[in-house]
Protein backbone atom coordinates (compact mmCIF):
# COMPACT_ATOMS: atom_id res chain seq x y z
CA UNK A 1 0.00 0.00 0.00
CA UNK A 2 1.18 3.52 -0.76
CA UNK A 3 1.26 6.41 1.70
CA UNK A 4 0.24 9.26 -0.57
CA UNK A 5 -1.27 12.65 0.07
CA UNK A 6 -5.09 12.36 -0.38
CA UNK A 7 -6.69 14.21 -3.29
CA UNK A 8 -3.34 14.58 -5.02
CA UNK A 9 -3.28 15.35 -8.74
CA UNK A 10 -0.36 12.95 -9.16
CA UNK A 11 -2.23 10.03 -7.52
CA UNK A 12 -2.06 7.73 -10.52
CA UNK A 13 1.41 8.69 -11.71
CA UNK A 14 2.85 7.78 -8.30
CA UNK A 15 0.79 4.61 -7.80
CA UNK A 16 2.89 1.50 -7.20
CA UNK A 17 3.00 -0.86 -10.18
CA UNK A 18 2.14 -4.56 -9.83
CA UNK A 19 4.22 -6.95 -11.91
CA UNK A 20 2.23 -10.14 -11.27
CA UNK A 21 -1.32 -10.31 -12.59
CA UNK A 22 -2.45 -12.74 -9.90
CA UNK A 23 -1.68 -10.08 -7.26
CA UNK A 24 -4.66 -8.16 -8.62
CA UNK A 25 -7.08 -10.82 -7.34
CA UNK A 26 -6.43 -9.41 -3.84
CA UNK A 27 -8.11 -6.26 -2.62
CA UNK A 28 -4.96 -4.99 -0.90
CA UNK A 29 -3.34 -4.41 -4.29
CA UNK A 30 -5.71 -1.47 -4.89
CA UNK A 31 -5.68 2.12 -3.66
CA UNK A 32 -8.83 4.27 -3.28
CA UNK A 33 -9.19 7.13 -5.73
CA UNK A 34 -8.95 10.55 -4.07
CA UNK A 35 -12.41 11.81 -3.13
CA UNK A 36 -12.24 14.87 -5.39
CA UNK A 37 -11.57 12.81 -8.53
CA UNK A 38 -14.18 11.97 -11.15
CA UNK A 39 -15.08 8.88 -13.15
CA UNK A 40 -15.96 9.02 -16.84
CA UNK A 41 -17.80 6.24 -18.60
CA UNK A 42 -19.22 5.63 -22.07
CA UNK A 43 -20.80 2.82 -24.06
CA UNK A 44 -22.68 2.22 -27.30
CA UNK A 45 -26.46 1.94 -27.17
CA UNK A 46 -27.62 -1.26 -28.88
CA UNK A 47 -24.11 -2.67 -29.26
CA UNK A 48 -25.39 -6.26 -29.26
CA UNK A 49 -27.49 -5.60 -32.37
CA UNK A 50 -24.50 -3.94 -34.05
CA UNK A 51 -22.40 -7.01 -33.31
CA UNK A 52 -25.07 -9.31 -34.71
CA UNK A 53 -25.03 -7.17 -37.87
CA UNK A 54 -21.29 -7.81 -38.24
CA UNK A 55 -20.11 -4.38 -37.07
CA UNK A 56 -17.99 -5.47 -34.15
CA UNK A 57 -14.77 -3.90 -35.44
CA UNK A 58 -16.59 -0.58 -35.62
CA UNK A 59 -17.98 -1.11 -32.10
CA UNK A 60 -14.46 -1.82 -30.80
CA UNK A 61 -13.04 1.23 -32.55
CA UNK A 62 -15.63 3.57 -31.05
CA UNK A 63 -14.98 2.07 -27.60
CA UNK A 64 -11.23 2.62 -28.01
CA UNK A 65 -11.85 6.13 -29.39
CA UNK A 66 -13.21 7.14 -25.98
CA UNK A 67 -9.78 6.40 -24.49
CA UNK A 68 -7.84 7.84 -27.43
CA UNK A 69 -9.64 11.18 -27.15
CA UNK A 70 -9.00 11.28 -23.40
CA UNK A 71 -5.28 10.51 -23.81
CA UNK A 72 -4.89 13.29 -26.36
CA UNK A 73 -6.98 15.68 -24.29
CA UNK A 74 -4.92 14.99 -21.16
CA UNK A 75 -1.81 16.34 -22.89
CA UNK A 76 0.62 13.88 -21.32
CA UNK A 77 -1.01 13.60 -17.89
CA UNK A 78 -1.36 9.93 -16.94
CA UNK A 79 -4.73 8.64 -15.73
CA UNK A 80 -6.38 5.25 -15.21
CA UNK A 81 -8.59 3.82 -17.95
CA UNK A 82 -10.03 0.47 -19.01
CA UNK A 83 -11.39 -0.71 -22.37
CA UNK A 84 -14.68 -2.62 -22.27
CA UNK A 85 -15.28 -3.69 -25.88
CA UNK A 86 -18.28 -1.46 -26.61
CA UNK A 87 -17.14 1.37 -24.37
CA UNK A 88 -14.64 2.47 -21.75
CA UNK A 89 -14.23 3.84 -18.24
CA UNK A 90 -11.58 6.18 -16.85
CA UNK A 91 -10.88 8.49 -13.92
CA UNK A 92 -9.24 11.87 -13.64
CA UNK A 93 -8.32 14.77 -11.37
CA UNK A 94 -10.69 17.78 -11.42
CA UNK A 95 -8.00 19.87 -13.16
CA UNK A 96 -8.71 17.69 -16.22
CA UNK A 97 -12.51 17.97 -16.07
CA UNK A 98 -12.94 20.52 -18.86
CA UNK A 99 -10.71 18.54 -21.23
CA UNK A 100 -12.38 15.23 -20.31
CA UNK A 101 -15.86 16.71 -20.83
CA UNK A 102 -14.88 18.15 -24.21
CA UNK A 103 -13.33 14.87 -25.41
CA UNK A 104 -16.38 12.82 -24.38
CA UNK A 105 -18.77 15.26 -26.05
CA UNK A 106 -16.75 15.22 -29.27
CA UNK A 107 -16.55 11.42 -29.40
CA UNK A 108 -20.32 11.27 -28.91
CA UNK A 109 -20.82 13.57 -31.89
CA UNK A 110 -18.23 11.74 -34.05
CA UNK A 111 -19.70 8.30 -33.30
CA UNK A 112 -23.13 9.47 -34.44
CA UNK A 113 -21.94 11.41 -37.50
CA UNK A 114 -19.44 8.86 -38.85
CA UNK A 115 -21.12 5.56 -37.97
CA UNK A 116 -24.69 6.32 -36.90
CA UNK A 117 -23.91 4.87 -33.46
CA UNK A 118 -25.38 6.42 -30.33
CA UNK A 119 -22.69 6.66 -27.70
CA UNK A 120 -23.91 7.60 -24.25
CA UNK A 121 -21.48 9.15 -21.79
CA UNK A 122 -21.37 10.45 -18.24
CA UNK A 123 -19.00 11.98 -15.69
CA UNK A 124 -19.65 11.09 -12.04
CA UNK A 125 -17.87 12.49 -8.95
CA UNK A 126 -16.16 9.85 -6.83
CA UNK A 127 -17.77 11.51 -3.80
CA UNK A 128 -21.23 10.69 -5.22
CA UNK A 129 -20.18 7.09 -5.80
CA UNK A 130 -19.12 6.79 -2.16
CA UNK A 131 -22.36 8.38 -0.97
CA UNK A 132 -24.10 5.51 -2.78
CA UNK A 133 -22.02 3.08 -0.63
CA UNK A 134 -19.68 2.00 -3.44
CA UNK A 135 -15.99 2.67 -3.91
CA UNK A 136 -13.49 3.14 -6.73
CA UNK A 137 -10.10 1.63 -6.03
CA UNK A 138 -7.30 1.39 -8.57
CA UNK A 139 -4.29 -0.80 -9.23
CA UNK A 140 -1.64 -0.46 -11.91
CA UNK A 141 -0.39 -3.56 -13.70
CA UNK A 142 2.72 -3.61 -15.89
CA UNK A 143 2.03 -5.76 -18.94
CA UNK A 144 5.53 -5.07 -20.31
CA UNK A 145 8.39 -2.59 -19.92
CA UNK A 146 6.60 -0.26 -22.31
CA UNK A 147 2.97 -0.48 -21.20
CA UNK A 148 0.93 -0.69 -18.04
CA UNK A 149 -2.82 -0.77 -17.51
CA UNK A 150 -5.20 0.36 -14.78
CA UNK A 151 -7.47 -2.07 -12.93
CA UNK A 152 -10.61 -0.96 -11.08
CA UNK A 153 -12.23 -2.51 -8.02
CA UNK A 154 -14.82 -1.59 -5.41
CA UNK A 155 -18.02 -1.67 -7.46
CA UNK A 156 -18.01 2.07 -8.12
CA UNK A 157 -17.35 1.95 -11.85
CA UNK A 158 -20.20 -0.52 -12.33
CA UNK A 159 -22.50 1.75 -10.32
CA UNK A 160 -21.40 4.72 -12.45
CA UNK A 161 -22.21 2.78 -15.64
CA UNK A 162 -25.70 2.02 -14.32
CA UNK A 163 -26.25 5.72 -13.60
CA UNK A 164 -25.13 6.57 -17.13
CA UNK A 165 -27.53 4.03 -18.64
CA UNK A 166 -30.40 5.52 -16.64
CA UNK A 167 -29.60 8.98 -18.02
CA UNK A 168 -27.92 10.46 -14.94
CA UNK A 169 -24.81 12.68 -15.14
CA UNK A 170 -25.10 12.68 -18.95
CA UNK A 171 -22.64 14.46 -21.22
CA UNK A 172 -24.35 15.95 -24.27
CA UNK A 173 -22.85 15.58 -27.74
CA UNK A 174 -20.66 18.40 -29.02
CA UNK A 175 -22.10 20.70 -31.72
CA UNK A 176 -22.50 19.31 -35.24
CA UNK A 177 -19.22 19.09 -37.11
CA UNK A 178 -17.08 18.72 -33.99
CA UNK A 179 -14.18 16.28 -34.33
CA UNK A 180 -12.33 14.60 -31.45
CA UNK A 181 -8.56 14.33 -31.51
CA UNK A 182 -8.04 10.61 -32.20
CA UNK A 183 -4.37 10.83 -33.14
CA UNK A 184 -2.77 7.41 -32.83
CA UNK A 185 -5.98 5.38 -33.03
CA UNK A 186 -5.66 2.54 -35.55
CA UNK A 187 -7.12 -0.86 -36.39
CA UNK A 188 -4.83 -2.35 -39.05
CA UNK A 189 -4.10 -5.87 -37.81
CA UNK A 190 -5.76 -8.94 -39.23
CA UNK A 191 -7.89 -11.05 -36.86
CA UNK A 192 -5.87 -13.67 -34.97
CA UNK A 193 -7.12 -17.25 -35.10
CA UNK A 194 -6.95 -19.48 -32.06
CA UNK A 195 -4.00 -21.88 -31.89
CA UNK A 196 -5.28 -23.81 -28.86
CA UNK A 197 -8.85 -24.40 -30.04
CA UNK A 198 -11.06 -21.45 -29.13
CA UNK A 199 -10.90 -17.74 -28.37
CA UNK A 200 -12.82 -17.59 -25.10
CA UNK A 201 -14.23 -14.30 -23.84
CA UNK A 202 -14.63 -14.39 -20.05
CA UNK A 203 -16.54 -11.91 -17.88
CA UNK A 204 -16.79 -12.67 -14.14
CA UNK A 205 -18.58 -10.34 -11.72
CA UNK A 206 -18.72 -10.70 -7.94
CA UNK A 207 -22.10 -11.05 -6.27
CA UNK A 208 -22.47 -7.95 -4.03
CA UNK A 209 -23.36 -9.96 -0.91
CA UNK A 210 -20.45 -12.41 -1.27
CA UNK A 211 -17.46 -12.14 1.04
CA UNK A 212 -14.35 -10.50 -0.38
CA UNK A 213 -12.21 -13.47 0.65
CA UNK A 214 -14.43 -15.95 -1.23
CA UNK A 215 -14.47 -13.70 -4.31
CA UNK A 216 -10.66 -13.44 -4.20
CA UNK A 217 -10.34 -17.24 -3.99
CA UNK A 218 -12.48 -17.69 -7.09
CA UNK A 219 -10.61 -15.01 -9.06
CA UNK A 220 -7.27 -16.54 -8.03
CA UNK A 221 -8.41 -20.01 -9.11
CA UNK A 222 -9.51 -18.68 -12.51
CA UNK A 223 -6.25 -16.79 -13.08
CA UNK A 224 -4.28 -19.88 -12.04
CA UNK A 225 -6.05 -22.03 -14.66
CA UNK A 226 -5.56 -19.35 -17.32
CA UNK A 227 -1.85 -19.07 -16.55
CA UNK A 228 -1.56 -22.83 -17.04
CA UNK A 229 -2.59 -22.46 -20.69
CA UNK A 230 0.21 -22.13 -23.23
CA UNK A 231 1.57 -18.54 -22.92
CA UNK A 232 -1.07 -17.89 -20.27
CA UNK A 233 -3.77 -17.99 -22.92
CA UNK A 234 -2.34 -14.92 -24.68
CA UNK A 235 -4.27 -14.68 -27.98
CA UNK A 236 -1.68 -12.56 -29.80
CA UNK A 237 1.21 -14.56 -31.31
CA UNK A 238 4.55 -13.92 -29.63
CA UNK A 239 6.02 -12.76 -32.93
CA UNK A 240 3.15 -10.31 -33.33
CA UNK A 241 -0.18 -10.27 -35.17
CA UNK A 242 -0.73 -10.64 -38.91
CA UNK A 243 -0.70 -7.73 -41.32
CA UNK A 244 -2.25 -7.68 -44.78
CA UNK A 245 -2.79 -5.01 -47.40
CA UNK A 246 -5.05 -3.22 -47.75
CA UNK A 247 -6.01 -3.47 -44.06
CA UNK A 248 -9.63 -4.47 -43.45
CA UNK A 249 -10.14 -1.61 -41.01
CA UNK A 250 -8.88 1.14 -43.29
CA UNK A 251 -12.32 2.71 -43.82
CA UNK A 252 -12.88 2.85 -40.05
CA UNK A 253 -9.45 4.39 -39.47
CA UNK A 254 -10.09 6.95 -42.22
CA UNK A 255 -13.29 7.99 -40.47
CA UNK A 256 -11.36 8.32 -37.22
CA UNK A 257 -8.58 10.46 -38.62
CA UNK A 258 -9.80 12.46 -41.64
CA UNK A 259 -10.45 15.68 -39.69
CA UNK A 260 -11.40 18.40 -42.18
CA UNK A 261 -10.13 16.23 -45.05
CA UNK A 262 -12.55 14.15 -47.12
CA UNK A 263 -12.77 10.49 -46.16
CA UNK A 264 -11.69 9.25 -49.61
CA UNK A 265 -8.58 11.46 -49.57
CA UNK A 266 -7.63 10.27 -46.10
CA UNK A 267 -8.18 6.70 -47.24
CA UNK A 268 -5.73 7.23 -50.10
CA UNK A 269 -3.16 8.55 -47.62
CA UNK A 270 -3.68 5.53 -45.40
CA UNK A 271 -3.33 3.14 -48.33
CA UNK A 272 0.07 4.69 -49.07
CA UNK A 273 1.14 4.64 -45.40
CA UNK A 274 0.04 1.07 -44.82
CA UNK A 275 1.70 -0.17 -48.02
CA UNK A 276 5.01 1.30 -46.87
CA UNK A 277 4.45 -0.34 -43.47
CA UNK A 278 3.80 -3.67 -45.21
CA UNK A 279 7.17 -3.43 -46.95
CA UNK A 280 8.91 -2.89 -43.62
CA UNK A 281 7.09 -5.81 -41.99
CA UNK A 282 7.78 -8.14 -44.93
CA UNK A 283 11.46 -7.26 -45.29
CA UNK A 284 12.30 -6.64 -41.62
CA UNK A 285 14.40 -3.64 -42.63
CA UNK A 286 14.86 -0.95 -39.96
CA UNK A 287 14.84 2.75 -40.77
CA UNK A 288 14.56 6.10 -38.97
CA UNK A 289 14.46 4.45 -35.55
CA UNK A 290 11.74 1.96 -36.54
CA UNK A 291 12.57 -1.73 -36.11
CA UNK A 292 9.60 -3.74 -37.50
CA UNK A 293 10.56 -7.00 -35.79
CA UNK A 294 10.91 -5.33 -32.40
CA UNK A 295 7.67 -3.45 -32.94
CA UNK A 296 5.70 -6.61 -33.75
CA UNK A 297 7.02 -8.40 -30.66
CA UNK A 298 6.21 -5.39 -28.49
CA UNK A 299 2.62 -5.34 -29.80
CA UNK A 300 2.12 -8.81 -28.32
CA UNK A 301 3.77 -7.90 -25.00
CA UNK A 302 1.71 -4.71 -24.65
CA UNK A 303 -1.72 -6.24 -25.36
CA UNK A 304 -4.40 -6.00 -22.64
CA UNK A 305 -5.94 -9.47 -22.99
CA UNK A 306 -6.87 -9.62 -19.29
CA UNK A 307 -8.06 -6.98 -16.85
CA UNK A 308 -10.07 -6.20 -13.72
CA UNK A 309 -13.00 -3.79 -13.92
CA UNK A 310 -15.12 -4.50 -10.83
CA UNK A 311 -14.67 -8.10 -11.94
CA UNK A 312 -12.40 -10.13 -14.18
CA UNK A 313 -12.38 -9.93 -17.99
CA UNK A 314 -10.15 -12.07 -20.20
CA UNK A 315 -9.77 -12.91 -23.88
CA UNK A 316 -8.05 -16.29 -23.89
CA UNK A 317 -6.68 -18.57 -26.57
CA UNK A 318 -8.02 -21.57 -24.69
CA UNK A 319 -7.78 -25.35 -25.05
CA UNK A 320 -10.76 -27.64 -24.33
CA UNK A 321 -9.36 -29.03 -21.07
CA UNK A 322 -8.65 -25.59 -19.61
CA UNK A 323 -12.10 -24.41 -20.65
CA UNK A 324 -13.66 -27.31 -18.73
CA UNK A 325 -11.62 -26.40 -15.65
CA UNK A 326 -12.72 -22.76 -15.88
CA UNK A 327 -16.37 -23.71 -16.31
CA UNK A 328 -16.24 -26.09 -13.33
CA UNK A 329 -14.86 -23.37 -11.05
CA UNK A 330 -17.42 -20.86 -12.30
CA UNK A 331 -20.43 -23.17 -12.06
CA UNK A 332 -19.46 -24.06 -8.48
CA UNK A 333 -18.90 -20.41 -7.51
CA UNK A 334 -22.17 -19.38 -9.15
CA UNK A 335 -24.07 -22.13 -7.31
CA UNK A 336 -22.60 -20.79 -4.05
CA UNK A 337 -23.70 -17.25 -5.01
CA UNK A 338 -20.15 -15.91 -5.06
CA UNK A 339 -19.96 -14.74 -8.69
CA UNK A 340 -22.00 -14.43 -11.86
CA UNK A 341 -20.30 -15.07 -15.17
CA UNK A 342 -20.58 -15.15 -18.95
CA UNK A 343 -18.47 -17.07 -21.46
CA UNK A 344 -18.50 -16.63 -25.21
CA UNK A 345 -16.66 -18.74 -27.79
CA UNK A 346 -15.33 -17.58 -31.15
CA UNK A 347 -12.54 -18.50 -33.57
CA UNK A 348 -10.59 -15.24 -33.63
CA UNK A 349 -9.42 -12.29 -31.56
CA UNK A 350 -9.08 -8.71 -32.79
CA UNK A 351 -7.14 -5.65 -31.66
CA UNK A 352 -7.73 -1.92 -31.69
CA UNK A 353 -4.63 0.14 -31.01
CA UNK A 354 -3.40 3.51 -29.82
CA UNK A 355 0.08 4.20 -31.18
CA UNK A 356 1.56 7.60 -30.29
CA UNK A 357 4.79 6.70 -32.14
CA UNK A 358 6.06 3.56 -33.88
CA UNK A 359 9.58 4.30 -32.60
CA UNK A 360 8.58 4.08 -28.90
CA UNK A 361 7.42 1.09 -26.86
CA UNK A 362 4.45 2.75 -25.13
CA UNK A 363 1.83 1.81 -27.75
CA UNK A 364 -1.23 0.04 -26.28
CA UNK A 365 -3.41 -2.64 -27.81
CA UNK A 366 -6.97 -3.47 -26.74
CA UNK A 367 -7.89 -7.11 -27.32
CA UNK A 368 -11.38 -8.57 -27.71
CA UNK A 369 -13.05 -11.54 -29.33
CA UNK A 370 -13.79 -11.06 -33.02
CA UNK A 371 -17.42 -12.20 -32.95
CA UNK A 372 -18.83 -10.39 -29.95
CA UNK A 373 -16.29 -10.91 -27.21
CA UNK A 374 -16.89 -9.07 -23.96
CA UNK A 375 -20.26 -7.68 -25.06
CA UNK A 376 -21.62 -11.16 -25.84
CA UNK A 377 -20.22 -12.63 -22.62
CA UNK A 378 -21.70 -9.78 -20.56
CA UNK A 379 -25.08 -10.24 -22.27
CA UNK A 380 -25.17 -13.81 -20.94
CA UNK A 381 -24.85 -12.43 -17.41
CA UNK A 382 -27.75 -10.04 -18.10
CA UNK A 383 -29.84 -12.94 -19.36
CA UNK A 384 -29.14 -14.89 -16.15
CA UNK A 385 -30.15 -11.95 -13.97
CA UNK A 386 -33.28 -11.08 -15.96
Amino acid sequence: MNNKVPNSADFYETLAISHTFDDLTRGDSYEPLPNDWLVGTADIVGSTKQIEAGNYKTVNTVGAAVISAQINGAAGKEFPFVFGGDGAAFAFHPDQEAAAHKALAEVRRWSQDEFGLELRAAIIPVSDIRKAKFDVTVARYQASKGADYAMFNGGGVSWAEKQMKSGEYAIDPAPAGSQPDLTGLSCRWTPMRSKNGIILSVVILPVPQASTSEIAKVMHAIVEVAEGIERGGHPIPQEGPGYSWPPKGIDIEARASHGSMSIWRRKLQLLKETFIALLFFKTGISAAGFDPNHYMQTVSKNADFRKFEDGLKMTLDCDANSQKKLEKILVDASDKNIVTYGLFEQDEAIMTCIVPSVTRDDHIHFVDGAAGGYTKAASKIKAQLA
